[in-house]
């Protein structure tokens, strides 16, 4: 069943169907709908994907407008509201400390430092790293923002993006050259973006970095777009050490992903 049509099914069925509470459902369900839209939708859109009756719908987002969760724009559209911004801030925090003992396991397998990171905006944040128990290994601040073109994890998140898209967040961004190696024009980045869906990863090889090499997925179905990565000094991080470490990271992205998708035990 299509997301869409499972987020239908489940903000239409009742409290008994689902175990929970209906009006809570299908309010996260609308947040959910306004995110997929790119934050600001109409009630009658907001209608038609969900299936819910107008004044149902009218309802939910008057009280997720006084509780700042929503808020209505001049032209009577609905947009995501600021007190969100807390929340994510906080399960982005707390995203890095469940991946943690995922990335450990990548060191363990692997030999090299385990980054994951998030696409905030225009730019990638890092979220939680384990370094390599080498003495020569990489460090990455977590909090530390990046740009895209220049990252393995950047690619890796973009990958799957329009071109038109793209091409938009490098006009606002720019793409300045953090090495000589740094691809530096839309094409050339377009162009390493099929690369990683072609081969399943994307590599940034010593574009960041002089000296380092890194090898990024993406983690599939996460609850926001999310990339692990190993980083390491070229010299150890070659074509040879590349097949195996890819499929390492790829079974450690999908571990990870169900992990995520867990609800947990129940309350």
């Amino acid at each position: 069943m299509p997301p869409s049509d499972e987020r239908k099914s489940s903000a239409s069925a009742g409290p008994a169907a689902t175990g929970g509470v209906q009006s809570l459902e299908r309010a996260f369900d609308l947040l959910e709908r306004m995110a997929d839209a790119g934050g600001e939708v109409g009630l009658s859109e907001l209608s038609a994907a969900s299936g819910l009756p107008l004044p149902t719908i009218h309802r939910l987002m008057r009280t997720l407008v006084a509780c700042g969760y929503v808020r209505q724009q001049p032209n009577r559209r609905y947009s995501l509201g600021p007190r969100l911004i807390r929340l994510g801030e906080s399960a982005a925090r707390l995203l890095g400390t469940w991946a943690r003992p995922y990335l450990a396991r990548l060191v363990d397998e692997t030999g090299e430092t385990a980054n994951m990171a998030l696409l905030d905006g225009d730019e990638i944040v890092y979220v939680a790293q384990v370094p390599s128990k080498h003495s020569m290994r990489m460090f990455t601040e977590v909090g530390r923002r990046v740009l895209p073109h220049s990252t393995g994890v950047g690619k890796a998140l973009l990958a799957h993006t329009s071109d038109n898209e793209v091409r938009a967040l490098l006009a606002r961004t720019g793409m300045p050259a953090a090495t000589d190696k740094t691809i530096t024009t839309p094409e050339g980045f377009l162009a390493a973006l099929s690369e990683v869906r072609r081969l399943g990863y994307a590599v940034d090889d010593n574009e960041q970095e002089i000296g380092v090499r890194c090898l990024a997925v993406t983690v599939p179905d996460s609850p926001t777009a999310a990339a692990i990565s190993i980083s390491g000094p070229a010299g150890r991080v070659t074509d040879i050490a590349t097949e195996r470490i890819v499929p390492v990271l790829q079974q450690v992205a999908r571990d990870l992903s169900k992990a995520l998708a867990s609800s947990g035990p129940a309350v």
